[in-house]
């Protein structure tokens, strides 16, 4: 059977049958990239969880979700020095097995549980849109904390089989931390993997995909959040509020799924579906085909992680209070909306 080399990007088997990647570029590329996301990533989260935390005294169902998915990317920044010295060391671990399976976990624990919770916040943001009078009763601050921490749960629970494949191998006088894992056990991370992907990444999308288009067809109606008279007008001043509110969140959970979440899981699937078919009959799969899928796998890492940095300005463009808490002005002559532009304005 055909193994990888401690950069997994060589194949070789006892055989005739031999792949030799030129991959220099992510010695350049990864520390460069994670270190731009890292400075970026931590200044607008560290701002979004002092907002959050010291400037919020109302905590609704939004703000709740917000919260989790903003201590995912921070807790996600702060795997990235680790991977960014690994990198430009050219693959040389200096520190453990045990903190390479930890860092390992945290990457991808808190990378899947970014993509959870924002497919959480278009939950909510679909119910108040479609169904505004019954999102009074279904949704609540008591939920969106229940929700939470059964999202936490489910993070850690897929996304533990990580502690067990994540390996250090010495090769040719360096230590390797695999992204993946050993070669001997990569049949069974692709099965875990492929799984993973599944449930954490493409089905969200999918939810995500159908709320968003339902949300849509709702805000094109020509009667969305309109009534008659004075409260009505103000009413509906509310409702175009929380319309222009929810179309920038669509654009940016959009981009965030579109841009960086999508290409990553692509190539990635990709890239491990030709080395698998590699290793069962190398006649089937060329060595160049495998390495542009390695490379495009490579290329798009980077933008996963600077999905860290849109998150952040999903707060601050879509939330309802994020700017006023910031400068902790309190704007005058509030106008409370009644009937379904409260539900809206209260609940989202």
């Amino acid at each position: 059977m055909a193994t990888f080399d401690n950069n997994e990007s060589t194949l070789f088997n006892t055989s005739a049958f031999y792949c030799k990647f030129q991959e220099d570029f992510k010695y350049i590329l990864l520390p460069v990239s994670y270190a731009l996301v890292f400075v970026i990533g931590l200044a607008l989260n560290a701002t979004a969880l002092y907002v959050i935390v010291f400037r919020t005294k109302r905590w609704k169902p939004s703000t709740i979700y917000m919260f989790n998915l903003t201590m995912c990317d921070t807790l996600y920044i702060f795997t990235l020095p680790f991977l960014i010295y690994y990198y430009a060391d050219e693959n040389d671990w200096p520190f453990s097995e045990p903190f390479c399976k930890l860092i390992r976990f945290l990457f991808y624990a808190n990378l899947y549980g970014s993509i959870l919770f924002l497919c959480c916040i278009s939950l909510h943001r679909f119910v108040g849109i479609c169904y505004p009078v019954r999102s009074l009763h279904w949704v609540s601050a008591r939920q969106a904390r229940l929700v939470s921490v059964a999202v936490w749960a489910c993070v850690l629970f897929c996304q533990a089989p990580v502690l067990y494949f994540s390996r250090t191998r010495d090769v040719d006088g360096e230590r390797v931390c695999y992204d993946t894992t050993s070669p001997e056990l990569f049949d069974d991370f692709l099965v875990y993997s492929s799984v993973v992907s599944v449930l954490m990444f493409a089905l969200p999308f999918m939810v995500v995909m159908v709320c968003y288009g339902l949300m849509v067809r709702k805000l094109l109606e020509p009667g969305w959040g309109s009534e008659g008279g004075i409260e009505g007008r103000e009413g509906g001043l509310a409702a175009h509020r929380s319309k222009q509110k929810s179309v920038k969140m669509i654009i940016i959970v959009l981009a965030a799924f579109m841009l960086c979440f999508l290409p990553f899981h692509l190539t990635r699937s990709l890239y491990y579906s030709f080395r698998y078919l590699r290793q069962v009959n190398p006649a089937q799969i060329s060595c160049s085909l495998l390495e542009a899928s390695s490379v495009a796998y490579k290329v798009t890492r980077p933008f996963a992680s600077a999905n860290s940095c849109l998150d952040p300005i999903l707060y601050f463009l879509a939330g309802q209070d994020a700017r006023s808490n910031l400068t902790k002005k309190k704007k005058s002559a509030l106008v409370k909306p009644t009937g379904v532009s409260q539900s809206l304005t209260t609940q989202l």
